[in-house]
């Protein structure tokens, strides 16, 4: 009796044996696959490596087999930027403009949203390509996690179905006041103060908006010894945010804050600090 009584535990001890093994398989990807009209398909799945976070602090999206990839960015008023990149996450990845059709919902909400992300071509992409897309993600799903998911995007004549997830808090807050196209243009191309018909000029007679176009702002507070820094918001400086204030160079670390900025080079000129003044100790 004793004997059977010990065969039967070593029974139930390989039956949860074999259970854990069964529950340590790596889990399915559950969502409909995109197919090309070869059948082959190019959904987003799991792979058995992570992805560091994007260039832009934004989350990193794999197409395919890890075929090419894509940055997901969701700025704090609700612009989603899909940044397009290769294989190797490090080279930025062209495709034929298209406006891509995608759906956004709450992770637990089972009614989604139809959004459209428009080509916006960063500096440097070809013609007719991008290697941008921007869409608008409605108010009511913002401040808590989204599921976004692309049906259809076309990458080198390959169509992938795209599906990420954006958490609450990846909101990128924009930083000092942006000024109107109206107040832009008076703002930086009539001289005043310190801000001189020669910074105009040195400036190529631009305004932010239009010269750093597609150029992603991406805000560290944790600027280290040495490194610039903005003069309003005291972040890292941008060195692709630089304008010329008083025959200086100043770097920034987006557009709004070259707003405020030359707004106080004009109305506040005895205040002007040297590009110096403005480096992490």
């Amino acid at each position: 009796m004793r004997h059977c009584n010990f065969t039967f535990r070593l029974f139930v001890f390989t039956l949860a044996i074999a259970g854990l093994s069964v529950g340590c398989q790596p889990k399915s990807n559950t969502s409909s696959p995109g197919h090309d009209h070869s059948g082959h398909d190019h959904s987003t799945q799991d792979h058995d490596h992570e992805h560091l976070p994007g260039a832009h602090g934004g989350t990193i999206v794999a197409l395919g087999a890890d075929s090419y990839h894509a940055e997901a960015i969701l700025e704090g008023d609700g612009t989603l930027r899909l940044f397009m990149l290769g294989k190797d996450e490090s080279r930025v990845q062209e495709v034929d403009a298209q406006t891509v059709k995608a759906f956004a919902k709450h992770q637990d909400s089972v009614d989604s949203k139809n959004i459209e992300l428009l080509a916006q071509p960063q500096q440097g992409d070809s013609q007719g390509k991008t290697s941008q897309f921007v869409a608008k993600i409605p108010e009511d799903l913002l401040g808590k996690p989204i599921r976004v998911t692309i049906p259809n995007l076309t990458v080198s004549g390959e169509r992938f179905r795209v599906t990420f997830e954006l958490q609450a808090g990846d909101g990128h807050e924009t930083m000092g006041k942006a000024a109107t196209a109206s107040e832009e243009e008076t703002l930086y191309l009539t001289p005043g103060g310190k801000y001189t018909a020669e910074d105009i000029e040195a400036n190529g007679k631009a305004i932010p908006s239009i010269k750093f176009k597609g150029i992603r702002s991406n805000h560290d507070d944790k600027p280290m010894p040495g490194d610039k820094i903005c003069p309003i918001s005291k972040t890292k400086a941008n060195e692709q945010f630089t304008w010329t204030v008083d025959g200086k160079s100043y770097a920034f670390c987006c557009p709004p804050c070259i707003d405020e900025f030359v707004r106080s080079a004009k109305e506040q000129p005895d205040a002007l600090k040297s590009p110096e003044s403005f480096i992490k100790e």
